[in-house]
């Protein structure tokens, strides 16, 4: 798969075959590929004329789903510059970080997220262009919708190695790390997507996960570019929307992740279940109970193993036999070793560390941005650690086993325990913290944390939640918090966290619950 083309390309072209089917359905509408080069090059005129952006710059966003968000990726590609998405949920420390690391020219933000990363600028120390998105933007500032200048401007050459957007990791074993990924990731990872998933040009591929992440991007929007199909992006994930969305949009293919499949499956069955139009679902995990899923709703659902570096390694195939528990065999593009802590392959059947190699260039990440240290930790023996165990079977199937670097998976989000602690640390009462997950019925797992308070000092669990809440992203909250007098350590002063997941529960344990979100019509 040595594919030349670069976003700029495809879109050209989409826009030249295709210029009057649907290319996204978002924001109630239904915008062709010809109407969206249009406004992409027109804003790529506003970015260039009135922010100064140009070939190597970033232009960094904190918006949620929408088309205009979907406009800067593309219209900052235009120019040659990177695009620079932060997750809407970061706040404190986490959005600090994000926001320095990013290092943008430009940021643009939803106008109620305004106050919030205007704030975080100014604790990172950063002087840059603020533009605010969104009608009710405040008059007095850089607008939008001010930048879509009436005469489009045309994609400058890129090629296919370079930068097309900086995505971040979740943070599994410190700080969110900024990921560079080229034209050809994007391309790369539809085109897998395409083959194996036997996605075509009829397909309408609904998300409703953020554009922060890959599924919306690499997988949804990118091969409906590639194909000439329809890439329906939601706002957010709703468990009693999710079908009249499916149906409204005419979904012939949905993604999933997280506690998704389980949420769906819960719901009270309706006459109407398998009345969708849904022929296929991707993602992971598949809960064992999938075959009555798969019945219940009239479709068919697979597996994969993917991460941000990664790209999709590992997939099962649409038109294969599912087998238990497995995420799929390796795809023709990769290569894998299971290996163990001095890189060695373990026997088949062993559990051993994943790791990743890809046999095309530019399809894997290009690296840490900024952080040269990560990056060569990273794709030390010119393999990508991933962090994650797994098993293979005699045939090639692969099975997830478990994570062996420290992270939290709640809800779909790989949670990093080191910026909750963090976080909590900054109250002025906690002496040391320790976050760590717990099972669930519902989610993959919940968050804990148990708390050192100082001497003396007066402090309830509920005020530490409260805390959390108004500083931390929504879906870092802790569910469990528990006053402990002192943390397990090792001798060298690591928290032995697995002696507190094995008594995950006492007396002292209070139980929160997170308030569902509010969110703007």
């Amino acid at each position: 798969m040595h594919d030349e083309t670069t976003l700029n390309s495809a879109l050209a072209d989409a826009a030249d075959h295709w210029p009057d089917r649907v290319f996204l359905k978002i924001d109630g509408q239904d915008v062709t590929f010809v109407q969206f080069d249009a406004q992409v090059g027109r804003l790529a005129a506003g970015l260039s004329d009135v922010c100064g952006i140009k070939s190597g710059d970033r232009v960094s966003v904190f918006m949620r789903n929408s088309l205009a968000c979907e406009h800067t990726w593309f219209a900052a590609n235009r120019l040659g510059a990177a695009w620079v998405p932060i997750n809407t949920e970061f706040r404190g420390l986490s959005l600090e970080h994000a926001v320095r690391l990013a290092a943008a020219q430009v940021y643009v933000v939803d106008a109620d997220l305004h106050e919030t990363l205007t704030a975080a600028l100014w604790r990172a120390g950063i002087d840059a262009t603020v533009v605010i998105a969104g009608s009710d933007a405040a008059s007095g500032g850089l607008r939008l919708s001010d930048l879509y200048l009436e005469r489009p401007r045309p994609a400058v050459k890129v090629h296919h190695s370079d930068v097309s957007a900086l995505l971040y990791t979740s943070g599994t074993t410190g700080r969110s790390k900024a990921c560079m990924l080229s034209h050809r990731y994007f391309t790369s990872q539809a085109r897998i997507a395409i083959r194996d998933f036997g996605l075509n040009e009829n397909d309408v591929l609904y998300c409703p996960f953020p554009l922060f992440h890959a599924d919306a991007t690499a997988l949804t929007t990118v091969p409906a570019l590639l194909l000439g199909a329809t890439a329906a992006i939601s706002k957010r994930f709703s468990a009693s929307r999710f079908w009249d969305e499916v149906r409204a949009t005419g979904a012939t293919v949905f993604d999933f992740m997280g506690a998704t499949l389980s949420i769906l499956a819960k719901a009270d069955p309706r006459p109407n279940d398998a009345d969708n139009p849904v022929r296929l679902a991707w993602g992971v995990p598949v809960p064992e109970s999938v075959e009555l899923f798969e019945k219940r709703f009239g479709l068919n659902v697979v597996e994969l193993y993917g991460s941000v570096e990664a790209n999709i390694p590992i997939t099962q195939r649409a038109t294969d036999e599912r087998v238990a528990g497995s995420c799929g065999r390796v795809v023709d593009e990769f290569e894998i070793l299971v290996a163990d802590e001095h890189d060695q392959e373990v026997p088949c059947g062993q559990t051993g560390e994943l790791l990743i190699r890809s046999k095309v260039p530019w399809t894997t990440f290009s690296g840490y941005y900024g952080d040269p240290e990560a990056s060569t930790a990273a794709l030390q023996n010119m393999w990508f650690h991933s962090g994650d165990l797994v098993r293979t079977d005699e045939v090639g199937n692969v099975f997830f086993v478990g994570r062996k670097k420290e992270s939290i998976r709640r809800r779909g989000e790989n949670i990093s325990a080191f910026e909750v602690e963090e976080g909590i640390r900054e109250h002025p009462m906690v002496l040391d913290c320790a976050a760590y997950g717990v099972r669930s019925d519902l989610t993959e797992e919940e968050v804990k944390v148990s708390v050192v308070v100082k001497s003396n000092a007066l402090l309830t669990e509920r005020e530490v939640w409260e805390f959390c809440y108004a500083t931390m992203a929504r879906f870092q909250v802790p569910r469990y918090i528990e006053f402990v007098d002192s943390l397990p350590k090792t001798p060298t002063g690591k928290v032995e966290k697995f002696r507190l997941q094995e008594v995950p529960f006492n007396g002292n344990t209070v139980e929160f619950e997170l308030p569902a979100p509010v969110l703007s019509t």
